[in-house]
């Protein structure tokens, strides 16, 4: 049976664990050689024990240098390349008399330059493919929260980018989507107070955390290359929290 992606290249960013993980072992699943990167050698390597089949490649993405460098080097090995994933993010809550200059600075290099960086590196293989953009944008994109002022921002704007970049690319055929996810059981989660992870379920109307892997089987699906007819679009995986 021919899988969807059979033949294709995909690149995930920020692919050492949680949704990025997930996303990258799906679409090897789907049959995609896929091409992971991770920013810290030991969570790479960790990553790599795991995920054997998978190809790993150490960059940071908030450093265009180290982005340009590592797709080229993903494109000349493979030939080509089918679909960017824009995952890699971090975040920081926290009322907005204790927001450090470091704080914002970080989370808008990953979340917003990284990105940029990302597809634009990518972008004359994907206009040769006809290929796909997909960014991780958040609930908290359009859902404001108190003490999540700076890491809304950097997901609206990245959801913004999104929207801008579908309409200057879909005359070279490649699209350019968003998932946004809701509350999701990653690691990083876990680690915010228990409170604070009561308040982020509590919003959502299916009264659950999500799963990794729901998130990346939207990922895969808006991707696939039979979709044509989508680009543009935020799509929430939220457990309907943006409807509350």
């Amino acid at each position: 049976m021919t899988k969807a992606y059979e033949d294709k290249v995909v690149l995930v960013t920020g692919a050492n664990a949680g949704i990025g993980e997930a996303i990258a072992a799906a679409f090897a699943e789907a049959g995609a050689k896929v091409y992971a990167v991770a920013r810290r050698k030991d969570a790479l390597e960790a990553a790599r024990a795991r995920h054997p089949r998978i190809h790993w490649v150490l960059a940071d993405v908030a450093h265009a240098s180290q982005v340009d460098a590592a797709v080229q080097g993903i494109v000349r090995e493979a030939g080509r390349l089918d679909v960017v994933v824009n995952n890699a993010g971090i975040f920081t809550f926290g009322p907005l008399e204790q927001v450090t200059e470091e704080a914002m600075r970080s989370q808008f290099e990953v979340n917003v330059f990284g990105a940029t960086f990302v597809a634009k590196a990518a972008l004359p293989a994907l206009k040769a493919s006809r290929g796909s953009i997909v960014n991780i944008s958040s609930a908290a994109g359009h859902k404001p929260a108190p003490g999540g002022s700076v890491y809304g921002a950097t997901k609206a704007a990245l959801e913004s980018l999104t929207r801008s970049w579908a309409l200057e690319l879909a005359g070279a055929g490649v699209r350019v989507n968003a998932i946004a996810p809701g509350p999701i059981a990653t690691v990083g989660f876990k680690k915010l107070a228990p409170e604070m992870q009561r308040a982020f379920v509590s919003q959502a109307p299916l009264g659950r955390a999500g799963t990794e892997e729901e998130i990346a089987h939207w990922v895969v699906a808006i991707a696939d290359p039979s979709v044509t007819w989508v680009t543009g679009q935020v799509l929430s995986v939220d457990g309907g929290m943006s409807l509350s």
